[in-house]
């Protein structure tokens, strides 16, 4: 499980950093990638990354503003072009508005998919669980924005236990059928007798991951309620240590802010992203160094950056 920055910077392209998107990469888990958010050009930088546009089965999109919706059209209609492989529907889950805007893009450009969008809006009275699958459950909660944008917060659902095959062997098991039964759960008995209890040879459930991505945002206790024992949290850092009131009046918040954040809410590392283009590479240390005043555990990151989680 990665996270992959294909644009970390705030309200406009600049040379170093593309505007807002994200792809939760989950190859190894279901063979899926999910998308948080379209800025303009998120294609371009995709070209230069491995993700397959096919493997991208969901996108997520936070709130409306240009700099996070303005890619889809694009990715859309290139995701349609890769004719030799199959192809698959896609899921977009958004606040109600994305599926015009996307329609409509679609539709005066006179372009045609070969695949189906399944379109997922909600509004401030429809949050909370917004998808369930046998893996993993997503959340969304409210932020506080200039206009109404979400976070979200994804949770793996717990691993089984493995099996320690060694300690079969060792008890006499044969490799075989018989592993696959235990590894089910089963009990079972040797040809000579030996009762074997699968639970002795199974670890228990290990707790599944939990990644928060939070959209544009002030400060604000939902923030710090989808972070809470987080493994990662994705927060924006608009703006810098000193400038709270610009960051309120703006709807976003400062590096010091996210930290805050990720303090409150427990979370074992943070992730500042949507950084604005005033800071220079020579800033990036201090927005980080400051950060780590209140909360240790601080990366700011760059695009086309690799997260493992």
């Amino acid at each position: 499980m990665d996270i992959q920055f294909l644009g970390t910077g705030a309200g406009q392209p600049s040379k170093a950093r593309n505007v807002s998107s994200l792809a939760l990469k989950l190859l190894d888990e279901i063979n899926e990638v999910w998308l948080f958010d379209c800025g303009e050009g998120t294609q371009n930088r995709i070209l230069e990354t491995t993700i397959r546009p096919r493997k991208v089965s969901k996108i997520f999109i936070t709130h409306l503003h240009g700099d996070h919706i303005f890619g889809l059209p694009g990715f859309l209609s290139s995701r349609a072009f890769q004719a030799n492989e199959e192809q698959t529907d896609l899921d977009i889950y958004g606040p109600q508005g994305i599926k015009s805007f996307v329609l409509t893009s679609l539709r005066v450009s006179g372009s045609r998919l070969p695949y189906r969008i399944h379109f997922h809006e909600f509004d401030q009275d429809s949050l909370g669980k917004i998808l369930e699958t046998d893996k993993f459950t997503v959340y969304a909660e409210e932020l506080d924005h200039t206009i109404f944008c979400v976070g979200y917060r994804v949770m793996q659902k717990d691993l089984e236990g493995t099996l320690d095959a060694e300690k079969l062997k060792a008890a006499g098991v044969p490799f075989g059928p018989l592993f696959g039964k235990i590894k089910n759960g089963q009990d079972v008995v040797l040809e000579d007798g030996t009762a074997i209890k699968a639970a002795d040879y199974i670890s228990a459930p290990r707790p599944g991951k939990i990644i928060t991505i939070l959209g544009d945002t002030r400060k604000t206790n939902a923030s710090v309620r989808l972070a809470v024992n987080a493994d990662v949290l994705v927060h924006e850092s608009t703006y810098g240590k000193g400038d709270e009131k610009i960051a309120r009046n703006h709807g976003h918040s400062t590096n010091m802010q996210a930290a805050q954040v990720a303090a409150e809410a427990g979370a074992k590392r943070l992730l500042l992203n949507h950084i604005s283009a005033r800071f220079l590479s020579k800033d990036i240390s201090q927005l980080k160094k400051d950060a780590t005043t209140v909360f240790e555990n601080v990366h700011v990151v760059k695009d086309l950056e690799e997260v493992e989680i």
